[in-house]
Order: C-alpha cells, then sequence, then structure tokens
C-alpha cells in the first residue's frame, strides 16, 4: 500500500512538472528524481547558496588536481634531471684515492643490474677568465673528469651541447650554460684553472728560497651544455678524466667509479649487493641518498599542499550543510506529505543526500574540467603572468626548471574527486537526518 501511493506521488510530481525533463527520468528511483527536481533553480536564497557551493567544489578539486599535478611534476622532473647528468652509485675509497679502479671496475660490472662503469674525478677548482680588453672573473665550480669515449653511457651530457661541441681533448673544457653567461665565456675562450694541489705548491714555494712559481694551466672552451638542471648548469664544469688526474696530482689514480644501472630505482638494492662484494674498504652512496633531502622535501611539500587546500573543500561542504538545513526548514510541508503517504525515514533521508551528491558531482566534473584546462595552458598563462607583472613568477635560478612541469596521476585524480564527493556527502548527513525523523504531524501542524 504505502509502495503504490509513493508511485502514485511521483507519478504526480512527474504530471506537475510541465517540461518533458521528469517524464525521461521516469525511471529514475524516487528519491533520486525528487532530488533533481528540488534543485531546479528558482531565484531564491537556497538556490544561491546552492550555486556558491558547487563553485566552492569546483574551485576546491580544480586548485587540488592543478597544484598535485605540478608538485608531482617537479619530482618526476628532478628526478629525470638528476639521473640525466648525474651518476646512479658512486664507489669510492674510504681513506685514499683509487689506484686500482680498473679491476674494481670488473668487480663492479659483474652485477647484473650494471649498465655501465666509469672512472671519476671530482672536486671544486678555481677558475679565472683571460684578461684580454676587459677585466678577468674568477669562479669557483666543481670540476668533472670523465672518460669522453665511453661517456654516453653515463649521462646526457654528449647530446646536450649547445653551442661548440662535445670534445675535452688536449685540455678542452665544456661549461654549462648558466656559467658561461655568469663568466662572460663563449666557444673558444681560453682559462686558467687551479686546483688545491696548486694552492699547496704556491705555499711551499713562498717558503722556499728561489723556488719556481707554479703556473696555472689553460683550458679552451669546446662547447657549452645544457642538461635541462639550473644547479648543473651553473656549478659544474667538465674536463678530461686525465687532465683532471694532471690537476688533482693523482698519478693516474681516480677519486671513484660512477656506476650506471639498467632501473635507477634498483639503487639501494644494487648498493647493497655491490657493498658485499666490494668489502669494507670502500663506501658507496646512491643518487637517492645525495638527493634525500631535496627528494624528501617535495613529498612533504605535496602532502602539506593536499591537506592545506583540502580545506577549501570543506567550506564548500559547510556551504552544501547550511543549504540543506534551510531547505529542509522551507520543506517542513513536503516532508509531512511524504511521510503521510508513507515514505520511510530512510527514503526522506536519501532525498537530501541525494541533493548533496549531486551537488558534489557537478562540482568534481566541473573542477576536473576547470583543472585539465588549466594544466594544459599552464605555461602560457605563466608566460603573460611574467609580461604582465614585469617579474619572473617562476624563476629557474630557484626551482631549477625553465618551464613549470605538470603530471597527472590517475590516482590522484581519484583521490581529489573521490574525497571531494564524500566530503560533500557527509555535509549532507545533518540535515538529511534531521529530515528523516521528522514527524508527519509536527511537520503538517503549521499548514
Amino acid at each position: 500500500m504505502q509502495n503504490r501511493q509513493l508511485v502514485q506521488f511521483r507519478d504526480s510530481l512527474t504530471r506537475r512538472g510541465r517540461g518533458s525533463n521528469f517524464a525521461r527520468m521516469s525511471g529514475l528511483p524516487f528519491e533520486l528524481l525528487l532530488a533533481l527536481r528540488y534543485l531546479r533553480p528558482k531565484r531564491t536564497f537556497v538556490s544561491v547558496i546552492t550555486l556558491i557551493s558547487v563553485l566552492g567544489v569546483t574551485l576546491g578539486v580544480a586548485v587540488l588536481i592543478i597544484v598535485i599535478s605540478v608538485m608531482s611534476g617537479f619530482d618526476a622532473q628532478l628526478r629525470d634531471k638528476i639521473l640525466g647528468f648525474n651518476t646512479h652509485i658512486k664507489v669510492m675509497p674510504r681513506y685514499e684515492t683509487m689506484t686500482n679502479y680498473a679491476a674494481i671496475a670488473r668487480t663492479v660490472t659483474s652485477n647484473r643490474n650494471v649498465k655501465a662503469v666509469a672512472p671519476f674525478v671530482m672536486g671544486p677548482v678555481l677558475l679565472e677568465t683571460k684578461a684580454g680588453s676587459s677585466q678577468s672573473r674568477v669562479g669557483a665550480p666543481y670540476i668533472r673528469g670523465i672518460d669522453a669515449r665511453i661517456e654516453t653511457n653515463m649521462s646526457v651530457l654528449p647530446s646536450s651541447i649547445v653551442s661548440g661541441k662535445f670534445d675535452v681533448s688536449d685540455r678542452g673544457l665544456l661549461v654549462g650554460t648558466e656559467f658561461a653567461r655568469n663568466m662572460g665565456l663563449q666557444v673558444g675562450d681560453i682559462v686558467e684553472i687551479g686546483s688545491p694541489s696548486m694552492l699547496e705548491a704556491w705555499r711551499r714555494s713562498s717558503r722556499e728560497t728561489n723556488a719556481p712559481v707554479p703556473v696555472l694551466p689553460e683550458y679552451e672552451v669546446r662547447g657549452i651544455f645544457d642538461v635541462g638542471y639550473y644547479e648543473y648548469n651553473l656549478a659544474v664544469v667538465v674536463i678530461s678524466l686525465q687532465d683532471a688526474q694532471d690537476l688533482y696530482d693523482l698519478h693516474g689514480s681516480a677519486h671513484g667509479l660512477m656506476v650506471m644501472l639498467h632501473d635507477p630505482y634498483q639503487a639501494q638494492v644494487v648498493e647493497r649487493e655491490l657493498a658485499r662484494a666490494l668489502g669494507p674498504d670502500y663506501q658507496l652512496r646512491s643518487w637517492m641518498q645525495e638527493n634525500a633531502n631535496l627528494l624528501n622535501a617535495l613529498v612533504v611539500e605535496k602532502n602539506v599542499m593536499f591537506y592545506l587546500l583540502f580545506f577549501i573543500m570543506i567550506v564548500a561542504a559547510l556551504c552544501i550543510l547550511s543549504a540543506l538545513i534551510t531547505f529542509v526548514v522551507q520543506k517542513t510541508r513536503e516532508i509531512g506529505m511524504l511521510k503521510a503517504l508513507g515514505a520511510t525515514d530512510l527514503q526522506v533521508s536519501l532525498v537530501f543526500l541525494s541533493q548533496a551528491a549531486l551537488v558534489g558531482a557537478v562540482g568534481d566534473l566541473a573542477g576536473y574540467g576547470l583543472g585539465m584546462l588549466a594544466l594544459a595552458y599552464r605555461n602560457e598563462f605563466l608566460h603573460f603572468m611574467n609580461r604582465m607583472t614585469g617579474f619572473e613568477l617562476f624563476p629557474a635560478s630557484i626551482y631549477g626548471f625553465t618551464e613549470l612541469p605538470a603530471l597527472i596521476f590517475p590516482r590522484d585524480i581519484l583521490l581529489v574527486c573521490g574525497s571531494a564527493w564524500v566530503i560533500c556527502i557527509l555535509g549532507g548527513v545533518i540535515p538529511a537526518w534531521r529530515a528523516g525523523r521528522l514527524k508527519p504531524v509536527e511537520a503538517l501542524r503549521y499548514e
């Protein structure tokens, strides 16, 4: 009897809904059908609050999608840049330089996960440009001595030359774009480089009478590289392994070995295997350890931004709560009629929960579309704001990238949209529970 009365009431709603919309929706559940009817714009204060709620959910979802995607892009691009120029694992002796690096390299290469191995010399130096007609400049970069024959397997450096050529033979020098700009260097310029061993030689010559004064060796800039990461372009210069050994007075030894893996994310596993194979006289450091602070900071920042921006959707849920509370008060008579016709408490509650769910779903879809649109044109908008404001909003000197990165993970989209929808439904629980507990007599008392 109750179900037949509810069907008759739904049919009456269909006849009263003067458009064809309700006729087309006749197959929908009763609660959802009534919720859709109540959500139709009527130029009332409740409709304005509902619109504000939808806009709040839309902005919250869009901003969260943009921020999470940009932070994920930062993390992924930073890892790519680090892995493109940096080594996956470094093997270094604990006490002195590595004199038998060829034998150690054979042991390391025997590991099935190792792709390539090369000796390296790396350390700080003083670099001075030749004066010529202008004043000379002095910098303090890190020198990196490489074996040019196998560098293609070790890094993206050979393919990252933007001016000149990849040539470090006969005291050739490769410099980064930012270092070249700061020092005023071009291909073909001559520079002098001094190492810590040179400073020690100067000290000895100053204490001895008639001792010869060491002369800084000269290097020619053969190429300028851009590996896509600001810090590397600014602080690292590259010479041949033999020249670096001469600079540091190593007599044919090396500071250690650079190890490249087939899968860089297996670095910790391979590190433990190599540590067992090489013994306690060698220390190993993976790229994850060397960049742990930076990578962990990005993860923490991404999580903090998610929790902070999630409050936007909580505010939208509070708007839904206030709108539904007002709506329940306005629809007290209709609720009483539904109860009198036999509607259960759950059915009445589901009407208002459906309203909250619909508002959340519309906000989710609109926020998703707005977020995807903003991500698609993020760099165009960034360049526009740079021109309008007159200063760089995303400086490469701070963030290390020239473009705004973004990486969209489906799980992040599902997390943002799903959590927004759930919080909207929770915003409608209290008014829905209140509406479901109304008694027909109390609801119709003021009619």
